[in-house]
């Protein structure tokens, strides 16, 4: 039985070079690389060279981290730097905690 793994599919949108968006992109990695080791798809999208994108995303603020995939799409607004809260937010620790008790 071939066993597939879910990816994740996130976006982070910033707002240029600034220090939020490089603490930001700095603290998720840490995250994703840590819980999610191989199963993400991360896209960093620049509100101020696509603004076009921000505004069919319906994005307000900066830093929004997205889960696009699995459904349902799910956002954080702002800091990140609490990985709980970015885990439950983005619904993605009750989805590890259901698999490892599947398995």
């Amino acid at each position: 039985m071939i066993n597939f793994k879910k990816t994740y599919v996130l976006k982070l949108y910033v707002a240029g070079n600034t220090t939020n968006s490089i603490k930001a992109l700095k603290i998720l990695k840490n995250i994703l690389e840590d819980e999610f080791k191989g199963v993400y798809a991360l896209k960093v999208i620049d509100v101020l060279k696509n603004p076009q994108l921000a505004e069919e995303d319906k994005i307000l603020a900066t830093p929004t981290l997205a889960k696009i995939l699995p459904s349902p799409v799910r956002k954080i607004i702002g800091d990140l730097s609490d990985r709980e809260k970015v885990l439950i937010g983005l619904d993605l620790l009750y989805e590890e905690m259901r698999e490892r008790e599947d398995n």
